[in-house]
């Protein structure tokens, strides 16, 4: 269907041509944290060897990949806190 306003022919909202799924910004934009969040967790999973973090006073001896994980994890936390915030 098509409409003449102000004597130019414009489309209704049902004939507008469908966007293809990638150009949808919010999908674009959780396709951008999928890439870094397996970058991410490629990294923190490669990286086996123990080692010691200190929490406050006690030293913990674990693997250095559940150090990065918890690190990252609270990244995401800290993240979501502040985007929620904002709006």
């Amino acid at each position: 269907m098509i409409d003449v306003i102000g004597g130019m022919m414009a489309r209704t909202h049902q004939e507008q041509e469908p966007r293809s799924f990638l150009a949808r910004p919010e999908v674009r934009r959780i396709a951008g944290f999928a890439v870094l969040a397996v970058i991410s967790l490629v990294f923190i999973f490669q990286n086996t060897a123990p080692t010691t973090v200190r929490l406050l006073v006690p030293e913990v001896t674990m693997p250095l990949w559940a150090a990065l994980l918890i690190a990252w994890v609270l990244g995401l936390l800290a993240s979501m806190f502040t985007l929620h915030r904002r709006r």
